[in-house]
């Protein structure tokens, strides 16, 4: 399965609007009514997916002064395909001057046998605002994970702020949870053009102030709750 949704907000008439809003199976996009300044809207997997062989495809652009938010529904879980092939996902987003994004979308979940890969790239201007969450699990309960390979690449004006690839995953469980100090969860939490904060760390998380601007969180556990408390009290 090919799949393509595009998603483009606007400010017009002291508000934002969505001037793009284009589903296509498995991402459907529900926007919020009544949400105000900012846009709301939510991504739906409305099929299995992604399964071994889909290429999807989420294409997001925010204009100047548009505020947008896009959250997730329910987790990813990346399945294998019938004959072993891998699946991939590219997140590729605009954010214009003084336009403010935030994806938060829900965890992806490699289950046993998947091979799945997962590119966030972001063009920011120099006066646009992004936060966005990666939520890595590796497994189902009980579970021997597959294999999933994430790249986050995001430029501000011309200016690379984060490009890193992780892959994690492997044939065997321990194995596997070696790579993540025996924990199964992965998670990441990124802010460009927010306030500037010092570097700090506790037991199971790090926060680093990055080169270009911007504050990536890093935070291991067992499980999604726990990852995500982390972003919320630190």
């Amino acid at each position: 399965m090919k799949a393509h949704a595009r998603l483009t907000a606007c400010f017009e008439g002291g508000r934002t609007v969505l001037r793009e809003l284009r589903s296509m199976a498995p991402l459907t996009l529900l926007p919020k009514r009544g949400a105000g300044v900012t846009a709301v809207v939510h991504l739906v997997n409305s099929a299995t997916s992604p399964l071994g062989g889909d290429e999807l495809k989420l294409t997001i652009r925010v204009g100047a002064g548009a505020s947008l938010r896009l959250s997730g529904v329910a987790a990813t879980i990346a399945l294998p395909g019938p004959h072993g092939e891998g699946s991939s996902s590219l997140v590729d987003v605009v954010v214009e001057d003084g336009g403010l994004l935030e994806y938060l979308p829900e965890p992806t979940v490699v289950t046993a046998r998947a091979r799945h890969t997962a590119e966030f790239r972001a063009s920011l201007a120099p006066g646009a605002f992004l936060h966005t969450r990666e939520v890595l699990v590796l497994g189902r309960a009980g579970e021997r994970p597959g294999t999933l390979a994430t790249t986050q690449h995001v430029v501000r004006g011309a200016v690379p702020v984060l490009r890193q690839t992780l892959t994690i995953g492997d044939s065997t469980l321990d194995s596997s949870l070696a790579h993540l100090a025996g924990r199964r969860v992965l998670a990441t939490d990124l802010v460009v053009g927010g306030p500037s904060l010092p570097a700090a760390s506790g037991e199971w998380w790090s926060r680093t102030p990055l080169a270009a601007g911007g504050t990536l969180t890093t935070s291991l556990a067992p499980d999604a709750v726990t990852a995500l408390r982390v972003f919320d009290t630190v």
